[in-house]
C-alpha cells in the first residue's frame, strides 16, 4: 500500500532502452570545439535550479517529527529545526501563519507540519515552508490550553490567597455576557424572582468567534470602572470548546485578575473549566447558578439579621420582666414604703436643679456674649481693612501732589531749555553767517585765515559760505593788516 511518504527515496523508473540508432561515421573533434560544449552555471543560478526542482517536486509534504532549536524571533516568524532519530531538517513558519496557531511551539514538543520544500539561496540550504502545524498525539486548543494554565499558575494568577470573599450584600452587580445569548436572560430571571431591588449594570461583549477574547477582556475592564460595583459576573451558556475559546485567553486572565472587585466565572456547564473559572474570584457551574450564589448571599444575611432580631427581642423581654419582677418584690417590703413618694420629690428636686443650672448657664452665655461683642467693636477700631483705606487716601493725596510738582519741574525745565536754546542759536557761528559774513580756510581746510599775510598771490583759499562752500585763488593781498 503506499502513502504520501513513498516518494522519499524512492527510485525512478527506469526508462524503456531506446533503439540504438545507425552510427554515423566518426568524426574527429578539435579541443577547442569540445571547450565551447561545455555549459558553466554560477553558483546562483545552480541554486535556483535546485530550488526550482525541490519546489515543484514536494510544494506540498506533511512531515511528523519533534522539535528542536525553537525560536520566535522580533518580526514574527518562527524558525526551529525538525528531527527524528535519523535526520534533521530546518524548518520555518512565517508571521502570518503563526498567528492561526492555538497553541505555542516548544523544544521537544512533537508535532505534524504540512508545507513545501524549498531552498535559502545564501546559505545553500534546503528547508521545509510550514503552513500548518499541530500535535500529535494531542489536540492543539487541548495543548495551547494547558501550556496557558501551566504558565498563568506559575505566575500566581490562580492562587486562593489573592482571591476574594463575595460582598455579603451587593447592591450594584455588573454583568459580561452577550445579549444574545440564554445566559443573560437565565440570570435576569434569577436576580428577579429572588433579588428584585438589585441594580443591574449590563456590558455587551461577543461570547465567541474571532476577536471576542480581546472583547470580554475589555468590557471587564469597563465595567469595574462604574461607580459602586460590588461583583461582576463573567459568562455565557455552554457550547462547543471552540465556541468557549474565548474564556481561555489569557488578555480575559488578566484582566479578572486585575479587576478591584470580585469576579464570578459562569461559563458554559458544570463539566465545562476554562481559563477564566481558575483565575476568578468564585467559579459558577451555569450563569443561573452565579445569579443564585449572589442572591444565596443576601438571603443569608437577612436570615441572619432576622435570628438576631428575635434572639434580641427574648433578651429584651426576658429582662424586662426579671426587673419588674424584682420591683415589685422590694415594694412589698417594709423598708420600701413610700419610696414612690421620695422618688417624686427627688424628681421634683432634680428638676428645680435643672432649671437653676439651666438659667445660670444662660446668664453665662449672655455674659460671654456681651464680652465678645466688646472685644469685636475693639478689634474693629484695629481693622486692618479701615485703616488701609485711610492709608490708600493719603497715598492718593501725595501721588497728586508728587505728579502736580513733577508737572511743575517739568514745565520749568522746558522754559529753561527754550532760553538756553535761544542764547546757543544767538552765539551759533552759523548764525554770523547767516547774516552775510564768510569764513576763509586756507586750501587743506586745516587753518582759518584771520590775515592777509598768511596768503601770497597764488595760494588757493577755501571760503565757507552759510550755504555751500566757494574754491578761489589769491590774485591780490593788501598789505595792511588792518
Amino acid at each position: 500500500m503506499s502513502s504520501q511518504f513513498d516518494l522519499f527515496g524512492a527510485p525512478e523508473p527506469e526508462p524503456e532502452p531506446e533503439k540504438e540508432p545507425e552510427r554515423e561515421p566518426v568524426r574527429s573533434v578539435s579541443p577547442v570545439a569540445r571547450e565551447r560544449q561545455r555549459v558553466v552555471l554560477s553558483v546562483s543560478d545552480l541554486t535556483a535550479n535546485i530550488r526550482g526542482i525541490l519546489e515543484n517536486a514536494y510544494s506540498e509534504v506533511w512531515i511528523e517529527a519533534e522539535i528542536s532549536n525553537c525560536r520566535l524571533w522580533n518580526t514574527g516568524h518562527l524558525y526551529f529545526t525538525l528531527k527524528d532519530p535519523g535526520a534533521q531538517i530546518k524548518a520555518v513558519m512565517f508571521k502570518s501563519d503563526v498567528r492561526s496557531l492555538k497553541f505555542k511551539p516548544e523544544d521537544g514538543l512533537h508535532v505534524i507540519v504540512r508545507g513545501r520544500i524549498s531552498v535559502y539561496e545564501p546559505k545553500g540550504e534546503y528547508q521545509i515552508v510550514c503552513e500548518r502545524m499541530e500535535p500529535h498525539g494531542l489536540g492543539a486548543l487541548q495543548l495551547a490550553f494547558d501550556q496557558l494554565k501551566r504558565r498563568l499558575q506559575a505566575e500566581g494568577l490562580f492562587d486562593e490567597a489573592r482571591k476574594r470573599a463575595l460582598p455579603s450584600l451587593p447592591r450594584k452587580i455588573g454583568i459580561v455576557t452577550s445579549l444574545d445569548g440564554a445566559a443573560i436572560r437565565d440570570i435576569i430571571k434569577v436576580l428577579g424572582r429572588r433579588y428584585p431591588n438589585a441594580h443591574i449594570v449590563i456590558r455587551p461583549a461577543r461570547v465567541q468567534g474571532d476577536g471576542a477574547a480581546a472583547e470580554v477582556a475589555r468590557a471587564i475592564r469597563d465595567v469595574v470602572k462604574v461607580a459602586g460595583i460590588d461583583v461582576v459576573i463573567v459568562g455565557r451558556g455552554g457550547g462547543s470548546v471552540e465556541d468557549l475559546w474565548a474564556f481561555n485567553d489569557e488578555g480575559v486572565a488578566r484582566a479578572i485578575a486585575a479587576s478591584p472587585v470580585p469576579i464570578i466565572s459562569a461559563v458554559g456547564h458544570e463539566v465545562d473549566f476554562t481559563i477564566a473559572d481558575f483565575a476568578a474570584d468564585v467559579r459558577a457551574p451555569t450563569p443561573s447558578a452565579a445569579a443564585e450564589i449572589v442572591v444565596a448571599r443576601k438571603e443569608d444575611f437577612c436570615n441572619h439579621i432576622e435570628r438576631l432580631s428575635h434572639r434580641l427581642t427574648g433578651a429584651v423581654r426576658g429582662s424586662v420582666a426579671r426587673l419588674e419582677s424584682r420591683v415589685h418584690l422590694l415594694n412589698r417590703r417594709p423598708g420600701f414604703a413610700g419610696w414612690s413618694a421620695r422618688l417624686a420629690m427627688r424628681g421634683r428636686h432634680c428638676a428645680e436643679t435643672t432649671h437653676a443650672l439651666r438659667h445660670a448657664a444662660g446668664a453665662s452665655v449672655h455674659r460671654r456674649l456681651r464680652a465678645f461683642q466688646t472685644l469685636r467693636l475693639q478689634l474693629e477700631q484695629y481693622d486692618l481693612r479701615r485703616r488701609l483705606g485711610g492709608v490708600r487716601a493719603r497715598l492718593v493725596s501725595v501721588d497728586g501732589k508728587i505728579r502736580e510738582a513733577a508737572m511743575l519741574r517739568h514745565h520749568a525745565a522746558g522754559a529753561r531749555l527754550q532760553n538756553s536754546a535761544a542764547r546757543l542759536d544767538s552765539l551759533s557761528p552759523l548764525a554770523v553767517l547767516g547774516r552775510g559774513y564768510a569764513v576763509v580756510w586756507d586750501e587743506s581746510r586745516t587753518r582759518v585765515v584771520r590775515r592777509s599775510s598768511e596768503v601770497k598771490p597764488g595760494d588757493g583759499v577755501r571760503v565757507t559760505l552759510s550755504e555751500g562752500e566757494l574754491t578761489c585763488e589769491v590774485v591780490k593781498t593788501d598789505g595792511s593788516d588792518n
